[in-house]
């Protein structure tokens, strides 16, 4: 921990006069009580491709600009057939350059798999060529198998995330340009430097909840995959926080499998397909995500359906009216500051639908 930057002088994307929590602090729209964002996958199914899927990203994009969502963050994972954003940094360049509003982010950046150095070139860059839209979204999951892991580190042991600190502390020190004096790479600069993305840190469990609050830096919670640790993590972050030049106040956003349809059988059969990649996925198994039809015709052991059934518990799904009130619920038992939406639907049409659907629910201006 020696060389993660004081939380007193972390003043990372430090502007005057208090607009530096004005960057990080979304906007409310329509009857939303909080902002609502995005967070993408890419997701690729047996009946499409990489390309179909990353397009599908790219008019999402554009349409919840439109409509009034406020953060596009995009997630990095490698290995994954069913996945095609194993780039977070290419792929928002790309989505960048498709809008001109949209704050635009990583959901996140994987920093184990890095140099700090390479991370803090890359942001530094998006954010020099739009600035002020920018989020560096970090985890310290490798998200992929350790084989895989192994080969983006270009080391033979084992993957460890125990190293996640130092390489923070390292990653911060690059944007800010201020490394210990007895750090290896003091005399290494990160360019371009004038301009840096805004540091989130991201997590499923207390361990960054509570480098988060120690850093003063904003915190966003995988509710998705680990909803029995929300309340928990969430109030460590709160209790702990220490004021930072980055942030006053504890900022914390809430990540949630979302899913609109017109009914909710239709729900239904769109959040299937999910449930069952993701047992897949758990089960050492990865692939594309499957049809709807696959998902409802797959025989499934009593452990399998158990499995289904708890992770359709955790999701919300349903008509715009049921999603309103369980986003709704889930932003009071949470007192999240934000939310943001996942939709791991292949379909184009579908998923676009989604996100329309939770627009004209809260009245987003563009909907």
């Amino acid at each position: 921990m020696d060389s993660v930057a004081n939380p007193d002088r972390t003043s990372l994307g430090d502007t005057p006069d208090g607009e530096t929590t004005a960057r990080i602090a979304g906007v409310a729209r329509g009857q939303s009580p909080v902002p609502l964002s995005v967070l993408d996958l890419a997701p690729v199914s047996v009946d499409t491709d990489a390309t179909e899927a990353l397009l599908t990203s790219t008019e999402l994009a554009k349409a919840t600009e439109r409509w009034g969502f406020h953060r596009y963050w995009v997630a990095e994972h490698h290995g994954m057939p069913g996945i095609a954003s194993s780039s977070p940094a290419v792929l928002l360049a790309h989505l960048a350059a498709a809008t001109g509003t949209l704050r635009l982010g990583s959901g996140g950046v994987m920093l184990p798999n890095h140099a700090p150095l390479v991370v803090a070139e890359q942001f530094g860059m998006l954010e020099a060529l739009h600035p002020g839209r920018f989020d560096l979204g970090l985890g310290r999951a490798p998200g992929t198998d350790q084989g895989t892991a192994r080969a983006l580190r270009r080391t033979s042991g084992p993957p460890s995330a125990e190293e996640f600190p130092q390489q923070l502390g390292e990653l911060l020190g690059l944007l800010q340009d201020e490394l210990p004096i007895d750090h290896p790479h003091v005399d290494v600069h990160a360019v371009p430097r004038e301009t840096q993305p805004v540091v989130w840190l991201l997590g499923s469990s207390d361990y960054s909840a509570r480098l988060a609050a120690s850093l003063g830096l904003p915190f966003s919670f995988a509710h998705h995959f680990a909803s029995a640790n929300t309340v928990p993590a969430l109030g460590i972050y709160r209790d702990s926080f220490q004021s930072s030049n980055v942030l006053d106040r504890p900022y914390a956003m809430v990540g949630a499998q979302v899913i609109a349809a017109d009914t909710h059988e239709q729900a239904l059969h769109l959040a299937r397909p999910i449930a069952l990649s993701m047992l897949r996925l758990r089960s050492g198994n990865p692939g594309k995500l499957p049809t709807p039809e696959e998902a409802a015709s797959q025989e499934l052991t009593e452990r399998e359906q158990a499995f289904i059934d708890n992770w359709l518990a955790d999701a919300i799904y349903g008509t715009p009216e049921t999603v309103r009130e369980e986003l709704d619920a889930l932003g009071e038992r949470t007192a999240a500051d934000e939310i943001m939406i996942t939709a791991n639907i292949a379909d184009r049409k579908a998923k676009l639908r989604s996100y329309e659907l939770i627009a004209e629910a809260y009245r987003l201006p563009g909907a």
